[in-house]
């Protein structure tokens, strides 16, 4: 039985329209929305805390707060609640970490979200999570 699903947010249209898809297909199951804070690897990672080195960290992580608002308040209008966290670091590694080490069911992740260029059927993030992650996930599209 699937009890603990992660579902990483962006914000975008799409996750939550995954966020959505989550709470009615898994109805009994304890939901986790996700937000992950990028931050850039390489010479940034040189400071050691990044939340405290990266130009824009405020604002990042303000704007996390409010995706996680709106995931609360998607997740009211459909009567549940859900759980809500917020991570730093490379996104598909952080969440990829997160599902193994939360003990999570599995993911459900949007196939793009917010960022750039996608790819040509996935986006990158989706896609690495696919690839890496050592539970089920669910793509939607």
């Amino acid at each position: 039985m699937t009890e603990q699903i992660l579902v990483p947010i962006d914000g975008s249209d799409p996750s939550t329209e995954a966020l959505a898809y989550a709470m009615e297909t898994y109805p009994g199951a304890t939901i986790t929305a996700l937000h992950v804070i990028p931050v850039p690897e390489g010479y940034w990672a040189a400071f050691g805390d990044p939340e405290e080195e990266i130009p824009g960290y405020d604002r990042a992580r303000e704007h996390a707060r409010e995706v996680l608002a709106a995931a609360r308040e998607t997740a009211e209008d459909r009567g549940r609640e859900i759980e809500t966290e917020t991570l730093t670091g490379k996104p598909e590694r952080a969440i990829v970490n997160h599902a193994e080490e939360g003990g999570f069911d599995a993911v459900v992740i949007a196939s793009h979200g917010r960022d750039g260029i996608s790819r040509l059927l996935l986006g990158s993030v989706t896609e690495t999570v696919v690839r890496r992650s050592p539970v089920p996930v669910v793509v939607v599209r």
